[in-house]
């Protein structure tokens, strides 16, 4: 349904027939986290995610996992080598 709280005639999931569904019936603002987003909007009472209704769930155990800006590094591959088989590669 279309949004008639703070994002007025955006999507939202959480819009029912009676109000506003999320907790507390209101979005809450962007974290300093996500200044840079590509999904961060603003509008005339602020910035919002256009994603997420409460931001700062979404950082409060490390990277959101919606962040544009942010990339996680992947681990290399490191896998435990056999120095005896090592050893027997390098002579060939």
């Amino acid at each position: 349904m279309l949004c008639d709280t703070i994002r007025k005639g955006q999507e939202c999931a959480f819009m029912t027939a009676n109000g506003c569904a999320y907790n507390g019936g209101l979005c809450h603002e962007i974290v300093e986290q996500c200044k840079g987003c590509n999904r961060a909007a603003e509008l005339s009472s602020g910035w919002y995610c256009a994603s997420c209704p409460e931001p700062s769930t979404k950082w409060k155990y490390g990277n959101c996992n919606l962040a544009t800006h942010v990339s996680s590094a992947a681990a290399g591959n490191k896998q435990k080598i056999n120095p005896l088989k090592a050893s027997k590669r390098a002579r060939r």
